[in-house]
């Protein structure tokens, strides 16, 4: 089977993870890097033996060699350069969050054709402990899912030697700010564990920016959220209920769980050592807890996932660990949060 001819736009941090993970992979070649900052796209190039580089995207995307791109860019840029993609039959890898509005996603289904195009936000369900958990649920040993659960809150810390990025909370640049930046890993995590069986109808949910005692510790100029909190019903009555923030005055907190009639499973969404996947279950004396799954996990996992995941599914056939119509959901939910915040009114879901 022939190697994906890969070119990767954007070699920032996060492309260079792709960048790393590709360059590993036997069944991927990078062909061509680019960015709008050409020196560092040379110094890519370089590091990771990239005979092209590019100083814009749109000529990477004239190279008939590349058959595939990964689009690590900032959201905001991400929609044109994918439609351009999409018109030149190249397959898409998309940066989380896929898009910036639920529009911008039904517009890539219509022009997707063949290609395949998928999302990052899948890269927690790379883990060990999410394929365990999966197959927990798939078993119906949960019974009937009455709720899902996530609360993340990361306390403020000391300020920061340096600006942050601009467009980490952004509207006009990211879309949003931490629902964004987390929420599409949590719901996809959560989501994608369930089968993508759930089907949200209707959010009520409020969302607030960093307090003002908190104001150096995000760049200047940010205008997005940086605590939200959700409440996102399901056809059939289950629950999604939901909480990020960071900057928060509370102390770190983690919880993921899925929690059905006849048991619940409790998480970690993150790759941590000694992380474990503990089952609570009705016993005829009671609930009963046992460890279904114990191990170390690294991020090397989460990095990778995305991008091999890619390349197979080009080769094969299969379908990418997230995919458009999924992105589609996770989307529409996002658009109902910011909606549901701004007008203090419940959203339904198309």
């Amino acid at each position: 089977m022939q190697q994906v001819r890969l070119g990767i736009i954007g070699c920032g941090v996060i492309g260079e993870y792709h960048l790393r993970a590709a360059t590993a992979a036997p069944h991927i070649r990078v062909v061509a890097v680019s960015d709008v900052r050409f020196e560092l796209a040379q110094r890519r190039a370089q590091e990771f033996a990239v005979p092209k580089v590019y100083a814009n995207g749109s000529e990477l995307l004239n190279d008939g060699d590349v058959e595939a791109v990964v689009l690590a860019l900032p959201t905001a840029v991400r929609f044109d350069l994918a439609m351009e993609a999409l018109r030149r039959r190249k397959h898409v890898l998309l940066e989380k969050p896929a898009a910036m509005n639920a529009n911008q996603l039904r517009q890539m289904i219509t022009a997707r054709g063949d290609r395949v195009v998928a999302s990052c936000s899948a890269r927690n369900r790379f883990l060990e402990s999410a394929r365990v958990a999966t197959e927990i649920v798939q078993s119906g040993a949960l019974g009937e899912i009455r709720v899902v659960h996530c609360r993340a809150l990361d306390p403020a810390g000391p300020k920061p030697q340096s600006s942050p990025p601009l467009w980490r909370l952004s509207r006009e640049l990211n879309g949003g700010g931490i629902f964004v930046n987390w929420g599409s890993y949590d719901l996809d995590y959560l989501l994608g564990i369930c089968g993508w069986r759930l089907r949200p109808q209707a959010v009520l949910a409020q969302t607030w920016s960093v307090a003002p005692e908190l104001r150096d510790h995000v760049a200047p100029g940010s205008d997005a959220e940086t605590h939200v909190a959700a409440m996102i019903r399901c056809a059939g009555g289950a629950v999604i209920h939901y909480e990020r923030g960071e900057f928060t005055s509370s102390a770190p907190t983690e919880s993921w769980q899925i929690i059905g009639t006849k048991a619940s499973l409790r998480l970690h969404m993150q790759p941590v050592k000694n992380n474990r996947v503990i089952l609570d279950k009705i016993e005829p004396d009671g609930v009963r807890s046992a460890v279904l799954w114990e191990g170390d996990e690294s991020d090397q996992t989460v990095h990778a996932g995305p991008v091999t995941d890619f390349a197979t599914a080009i080769q094969t056939g299969e379908p990418p660990r997230t995919d458009l119509r999924q992105a589609l959901v996770l989307q529409s939910i996002v658009d109902a949060v910011y909606e549901s915040a701004a007008t203090g009114q419940a959203v339904a879901i198309d």
